[in-house]
């Protein structure tokens, strides 16, 4: 046949594809299954407010708020580990490598939907049977080779939106994975922080305890004295023993407790156990907590949560595979092509007579699949419908635990402030009973009694000092890594200090 006549051939043919493939994208529009709407659960119409356990004052200014939210804090120490749990933890590592996972399968399904292209070459050496029916007809039974040269290409038409809706859901897993490492992220400088302040905390009380002791020893010899002489019984002696024998059987128990919190902070950094030691030795004041925090959160904040959104990405790709597994009930057309060159001598591939090529349409039509389309369809609907009941969960969760978070900071610091008064009674009782001594109207065992007291107050005062920082951290925790403090400034919010009521 002429080359004009094949080219004539082909480029009629070309216009029939091209007309089919004008039809295709047409169709291409028609995307069956839901779309994705963000969903509403209705949280934006009230405030979060803490109950009123103290006095509200307006403050005009707000103290600034950035995502290292523990600078405020101003531990210096505190701030080198978040910044080192940040770049070593193992769990943001595993996050972080399943967010590439992800985006590698985005990339899978994403190539889905463009046409692939291939190249191939096959060499064979073959040779008929002398009893086949090719030699029976005459064909010749002496070994030849047979070469093998050409491209493949294919491409199937998202008709009904099926690559489209997996794209999408992968999309979406990506978005999930990314909000799960920030997720993560605000857990890990949480949970940092908490075990943090425990472990100053832990450091205060052995040395309040370390402090106690010498005050226990000084008071058994003066009650031994005191018996010595005549002047008490053995109960006193007997008494002050085993006030020193409590003290000394704490000091084990919190010395294990403070090893264990250094190892606990060494494994959130990614350190081996004892690795941190050495740093957390220093002794640092106590950390300074800010006064204010909002007098009311937007209750909108509550959704600004990694979690939140990453269960409404998970939502999603739910969403997707409904229309994914509802294209599935469709025909699927496939364009498929091929381009190419074959011959008996390797030499025949560069001849023009040696060239082969088909291109056309594949049609699938699902017509019997024993209820396997049905039964993905229900599942897809079945996890949407999980997803869904995710979602609203962690919404409302999120919720309740910003609430609790500033309700108990409110709480917190009004404590804490309390019992600053009485630490502060017990030092004036403690001066008043020095100078009563000095003065030999009180004895030396008042004395005693009095330091004790006041070492008993400053164990109470350590206590309350960390469970504000831990309510402070939870507030910061719960609302996703802490607040914009210009957009309680643009919203009229204002910010209260905590005072004792009646002052």
């Amino acid at each position: 046949m002429p080359v004009q006549n094949i080219s004539k051939k082909l480029f009629k043919y070309s216009q029939h594809t091209a007309v089919a493939l004008v039809s295709a994208a047409v169709l291409a529009g028609c995307v069956v299954g839901p779309s994705f709407k963000e969903p509403n659960i209705n949280i934006n119409s009230e405030n979060i407010k803490p109950t009123a356990y103290f006095a509200q004052e307006s403050q005009s200014e707000h103290s600034e708020s950035t995502w290292n939210w523990w600078s405020i804090l101003n531990d210096p120490i505190l701030t080198k580990l978040e910044q080192k749990a940040q770049l070593g933890n193992l769990d943001l590592q595993l996050a972080s490598s399943r967010i590439d996972q992800s985006r590698a399968a985005l990339g899978i399904a994403s190539a889905d939907r463009l046409p692939s292209v291939s190249a191939g070459f096959d060499y064979k050496r073959e040779g008929l049977s002398e009893n086949g029916k090719f030699v029976a007809l005459g064909a010749p039974s002496d070994p030849d080779n047979f070469w093998q040269l050409g491209f493949d290409a294919s491409w199937e038409l998202d008709l009904w939106g099926r690559n489209k809706r997996i794209e999408e859901g992968a999309v979406a897993i990506l978005q999930a994975s990314v909000y799960a490492r920030e997720a993560a992220r605000v857990s890990l400088a949480g949970e940092v922080a908490k075990t943090y302040l425990l472990l100053r905390s832990v450091q205060t009380q052995l040395n309040i305890t370390l402090e106690n002791k010498t005050i226990a020893e000084r008071v058994l010899k003066l009650a031994q004295s005191r018996e010595k002489n005549g002047v008490s019984t053995r109960f006193e002696t007997i008494s002050a023993k085993a006030e020193l024998a409590t003290i000394n059987a704490a000091l084990p128990e919190q010395t294990q407790r403070r090893n264990v919190l250094m190892n606990a902070l060494a494994l959130l950094v990614g350190e081996k156990p004892r690795a941190l030691n050495a740093l957390l030795a220093e002794r640092i004041a106590s950390p300074v907590m800010p006064s204010e925090i909002p007098a009311a959160i937007p209750s909108e904040f509550v959704k600004r949560r990694p979690d939140i959104l990453q269960a409404q990405a998970n939502l999603h790709s739910a969403v997707a595979a409904i229309g994914a597994a509802e294209a599935n009930f469709y025909p699927r057309i496939t364009l498929t092509g091929s381009l190419g060159v074959e011959g008996y001598a390797q030499s025949d591939l560069s001849t023009w007579d040696s060239r082969v090529f088909s291109v056309g349409p594949n049609v699938y039509l699902p017509i019997f699949q024993g209820g396997r389309l049905k039964s993905q369809l229900k599942l897809t609907k079945e996890r949407e419908k999980n997803a869904a009941l995710t979602y609203r969960q962690t919404v409302l969760k999120a919720w309740h635990e910003v609430d609790n978070a500033v309700d108990g900071w409110a709480a917190q610091q009004s404590h804490h402030h309390k019992v600053e008064i009485a630490h502060n009674f017990n030092k004036q009782a403690l001066q008043t009973i020095e100078r009563a001594y000095l003065q030999g109207v009180a004895d030396y065992l008042s004395v005693l009694t009095a330091q004790r007291n006041l070492l008993t107050s400053q164990t109470k005062l350590n206590n309350s000092a960390t469970n504000a920082s831990i309510a402070l951290v939870n507030l910061y925790k719960s609302l996703g890594g802490g607040w914009n403090p210009d957009a309680l400034a643009k919203s009229g919010f204002e910010t209260m200090s905590v005072k004792a009521e009646g002052e």
